[in-house]
């Protein structure tokens, strides 16, 4: 509570260890046990999928640098959307929260659900897939519990989150020694002429990109809950750095076992990487490496809610989503009408869910808003230098990371043109068609208001102030 107001605000409660196991508890999720198959199918090669993964990891450093600058010059929660809003105007920053809330979260929030599912009911199919109703139904289940823990208690969210990052680097580990006990034993065949057959065109590196930066997905987290961050000017690059290239390390270690365990062909033609691996190396144990992977996949989707849910409020604040959503519980603070919304949307988007088109999808509209925020940075270092900056990165990176954005987002589309990726871009572009008359003209306030009033009672929750 503030001392000299009576208003609600969010308590700074995030410390570096808390930090670090949102950034690579929420990046270690499903992807490192759903991609790996992926990303070599599509560049053809494993030396060629090593060097993608890599890559991956260096241009996720670059950019985290460039949003560590962002997020100490703009201390406030809500990331992209703040950044876009401070730098390119309301318009941009509607076209991107719109997007967000309608599709990007909740895509991944259901992709990453249904892998937590295909690996909790792998177990009790071993001969043949899994009944997709009950994976979507077991989804469902994991996605409901996940959003009544983060809106109980903020800290019990991420004593969670520290739990599975715990675990996970643990599955992984167990993955990695398995790898390196085989490589010394000589089982190296696939890494024999490994870059043989590699395809070089531009869509396949950038679908490549795409599944491999799906696993990386969540290096930005810090930056959604900047105001709940303890001393943010140190921890958020220190964060930055300590979890991500340990994630980039482990990943690389990872896929080095998966290829020396099974053969490309093996690996390509595995539904869930994780078990495969299990069954060839632990054998009976096999089953634990289902468990590490739906494990894994849980708290990956806690990091996703923790932050996801923050987006949304921090946009209510601003005036461009329905006040309800910019409120916290008056006992509890935490923005729960947010982190129910985010609910609610995620199992809808669930219902007619496929795990690589919400992937391609998701990967091409989150580089797309990238590239606005990266013009953003660049615009306040050239056209507000004076600006206080605790922590700042050359202008060569913004630039680099901008033009592999930019590549990310026409990859797709130059090579091997999609009518699905245009359905994509006029969703973008239809926020417009919304903020024009709801946003920018305020059409049915009245109604608004007195809906606001009904849930603000049935809720228990009350208006937040901003922490600077």
């Amino acid at each position: 509570m503030d001392k000299k107001t009576e208003k609600l605000s969010l308590k700074r409660e995030v410390g570096l260890a808390g930090a670090v196991s949102l950034i690579a508890g929420t990046m270690i999720g499903s992807g490192i046990f759903m991609s790996p198959q992926t990303v070599l199918y599509t560049i053809g090669s494993p030396g060629a999928s090593l060097v993608v993964w890599a890559c991956c990891g260096v241009l996720v450093i670059l950019a985290s640098f460039c949003y560590a600058e962002l997020g100490t010059v703009i201390q406030e929660s809500g990331g992209e959307y703040i950044y876009i809003l401070r730098t390119s105007g309301p318009v941009v920053a509607f076209m991107l929260i719109f997007s967000s809330v309608l599709f990007v979260r909740p895509a991944g929030v259901a992709g990453i659900a249904l892998s937590f599912a295909q690996y909790v009911v792998a177990p009790f199919y071993p001969e043949c897939p899994p009944p997709e109703l009950l994976v979507k139904c077991v989804a469902a289940v994991a996605i409901i519990t996940l959003a009544t823990v983060n809106c109980l208690n903020v800290r019990f969210s991420m004593s969670v989150q520290v739990f599975f990052m715990v675990a996970k680097v643990l599955a992984l580990a167990v993955i990695i020694i398995g790898g390196v006990v085989m490589l010394i034993r000589g089982h190296n065949e696939s890494f024999k002429d490994s870059f043989a057959n590699t395809n070089v065109g531009i869509n396949p590196i950038g679908i490549a990109f795409y599944q491999g930066l799906w696993s990386y997905d969540g290096w930005n987290n810090l930056n959604y809950v900047t105001e709940e961050l303890k001393r943010p000017e140190v921890n958020l690059p220190r964060a930055v750095v300590i979890a991500i290239s340990l994630v980039t390390g482990l990943y690389l270690l990872v896929n080095v076992s998966y290829l020396t365990v099974m053969t490309p062909k093996e690996l390509m033609s595995s539904s869930a990487v994780a078990v495969t691996w299990g069954n060839k190396v632990l054998g009976s144990w096999g089953w634990i490496m289902s468990v590490a992977a739906a494990l894994s996949a849980f708290g990956s989707l806690n990091g996703t809610f923790f932050s996801g849910g923050r987006v949304c409020f921090v946009a209510a604040r601003e005036g461009h989503m329905p006040d309800i959503l910019s409120m916290a519980h008056v006992h509890r603070l935490t923005p729960s009408p947010a982190l129910i919304f985010t609910t609610i949307v995620s199992l809808v988007v669930l219902i007619p869910g496929d795990f690589q088109s919400i992937v391609n999808f998701f990967s091409f509209t989150a580089w797309f808003f990238y590239a606005i925020t990266l013009s953003g940075l660049l615009y306040l270092k050239i056209k507000k230098p004076e600006l206080p900056r605790p922590y700042r990165v050359p202008i060569i990176l913004p630039i680099l990371v901008l033009i592999a954005a930019v590549f990310l987002v026409l990859a797709p589309i130059i090579d091997n043109p999609q009518i699905e990726y245009l359905y994509v871009t006029l969703f973008i572009f239809s926020g417009i068609l919304i903020y024009i008359p709801f946003i920018h003209y305020r059409l049915c306030p009245g109604l608004l208001t007195r809906l606001t009033v009904l849930l603000q009672l049935f809720l228990e929750v009350a208006p937040v102030e901003k922490n600077l």
